[in-house]
C-alpha cells in the first residue's frame, strides 16, 4: 500500500521533502548529500523525494518555481523552506534546529 504525501508529511517524524527534477545537474548533485543526511541522523528523520514533472499538483500546491527546493514538515506543517544545494553540516543543522 503506497502512502499518500499527506500522510507522509503528518507523521510524527521530521520529514525532508527534496522537490526536484530528473533533469535538473543542481538536484543530481543534492542526492549524495541527502543520503549522507539520512546516513548520519537515520529514523531522525524521513526523506521523501517528489518529482515535480511526475506530481505537478503538489508541485504547485507548495509554489515550488524552481529546483531542488526542499520543505521540512513537522506534524504536516512545513517549518523550513530553501532552494538550492546545500551542504550536509547546514542540511543537518536545519533539521537539528526544527525537529
Amino acid at each position: 500500500m503506497k502512502s499518500s504525501f499527506k500522510d507522509i508529511v503528518n507523521s510524527d517524524n521530521v520529514v525532508l521533502v527534496d522537490f526536484f527534477g530528473t533533469w535538473c545537474g543542481p538536484c543530481q548533485a543534492l542526492m549524495p548529500i541527502l543520503k549522507d543526511v539520512k546516513d548520519e541522523l537515520g529514523d531522525a528523520i524521513k526523506i521523501v523525494k517528489v518529482d515535480i514533472d511526475k506530481n505537478v499538483e503538489l508541485a504547485t500546491k507548495y509554489q515550488v518555481r524552481s529546483v531542488p527546493t526542499m520543505i521540512l514538515f513537522k506534524n504536516g506543517v512545513p517549518k523550513w523552506r530553501q532552494s538550492g544545494v546545500l551542504q550536509k553540516r547546514d542540511i543537518v543543522n536545519i533539521i537539528q534546529t526544527h525537529g
